[in-house]
């Protein structure tokens, strides 16, 4: 499955798209202006898409990976 096609996948089952989630993630202090907060990991925002959206574990790494800046919309 592409990158897109996770991201897609994501809309479909939350309705929320990337922007949302990093929204979202900026209110709970995962991310600051954009980025990721200092000392913030990868579980803790995969514990929290999986609790709060029902992501499966590869969907809440994508969206942690847009977090991180690895992956952009598109790729």
């Amino acid at each position: 499955m592409s990158f897109q096609a996770y991201l897609d996948n994501i809309k479909t089952k939350t309705g929320k798209s990337p922007d949302d989630f990093k929204k979202l993630a900026e209110r709970k202090g995962f991310l600051k202006k954009g980025k990721l907060s200092e000392g913030v990991k990868a579980g803790e925002i995969v514990a929290w898409l999986k609790k709060d959206f029902e992501l499966g574990h590869g969907h809440a790494m994508a969206i942690f990976a847009l977090f991180k800046g690895i992956k952009k919309e598109g790729d």
